[in-house]
């Protein structure tokens, strides 16, 4: 279960940082209006996808 929940948050960031990259390459007022909650978002989804394989590491290790 926990390896899904990683893969759902890598691919959220991915998907965040695609969306920040396409708004920034067109520029405009969605650039911006949402380019730094996009940024902070995108730290978010990063931290809980680091948060998440350290859990999965010590899970992991506590086994032995």
């Amino acid at each position: 279960m926990l390896n899904y929940l990683i893969i759902a948050a890598i691919a959220a960031t991915a998907l965040v940082l695609l969306i920040g990259i396409i708004a920034m390459s067109k520029g405009g007022e969605f650039n911006r209006k949402h380019s730094n909650k996009l940024m902070r978002l995108r730290i978010a989804m990063q931290a809980i996808a680091v948060l998440l394989i350290m859990a999965s590491f010590w899970i992991g290790s506590s086994g032995d």
